[in-house]
């Protein structure tokens, strides 16, 4: 662990091991530990730091504007590094993830609480550069895919493409392709698909969302962090 400062001149922290992102919208305590085991660095965005106290987690830092930081949680939190962003024009999510810098992130407490934090954390997947992120649900994980994705999993598995910009791609495994449908939020989406086996897709521009059940964490991690499929963003 370490901090630098970025090109913007904010102080950034620096792992060499992946990061449990965890906000504060409605987290639990089973995904954090289930993103612990692959992402053993903690890091609080903002109101986060408030489950990580309630449940006596100790993260290495906390960033944001501190404006849903309850009073005391610095003192209680001493062993964290709290950076503090001013500026109000991102949410904490962008914040924290313009801050990271780490190999991977897997994100909690962004998807399972009000709907507009869950919009506005899609929306950052998509346009944020930085490490693979993905977010962590009680019900789904969702990441930005990347311009070629191979997923290694089991047939009759639930994987849901959500366009948050115009794009077209291809597929391979999947039990309705993509290919020659052009993909659109005001228009086509590709909700509710189904795995036939290992899935092989590949997009023509950046902006679709993966969502998949958590079981899927695993072999969507594997697939992030392989050399060359960083997302483009």
């Amino acid at each position: 662990m370490g901090t630098e400062q970025s090109d913007l001149g904010r102080e950034t922290v620096q792992s060499d091991q992946g990061v449990t992102l965890v906000g504060g919208g409605r987290p639990s305590r089973p995904e954090i530990d289930r993103a612990l085991a692959l992402a053993p660095v903690l890091i609080a965005a903002d109101g986060g730091a408030n489950f990580c106290l309630d449940e006596g987690l100790e993260p290495v830092a906390v960033i944001g504007d501190f404006d849903s930081v309850r009073p005391g949680a610095r003192t209680a939190l001493s062993g964290a590094r709290f950076l503090w962003v001013e500026e109000q024009e991102s949410t904490d999510f962008e914040k924290c993830l313009t801050a990271i810098r780490a190999p991977f992130v897997l994100a909690a407490g962004f998807t399972d609480g009000r709907l507009d934090h869950t919009l506005a954390a899609f929306s950052v997947l998509v346009r944020t550069p930085g490490a693979p992120t993905i977010l962590v649900g009680r019900h789904d994980i969702a990441f930005a895919a990347p311009a070629r994705l191979t997923l290694d999993v089991p047939p009759g598995l639930r994987l849901s493409l959500f366009p948050m910009a115009p794009v077209t791609g291809r597929s391979a495994g999947l039990r309705w392709p993509i290919e020659g449908l052009s993909l659109d939020p005001m228009g086509r989406i590709g909700t509710s698909n189904e795995t036939t086996g290992p899935v092989r897709l590949s997009f023509d521009g950046p902006g679709c969302v993966v969502l998949m059940p958590p079981e899927a964490l695993p072999s969507a991690l594997s697939a992030l962090t392989a050399q060359g499929t960083v997302p483009e963003r």
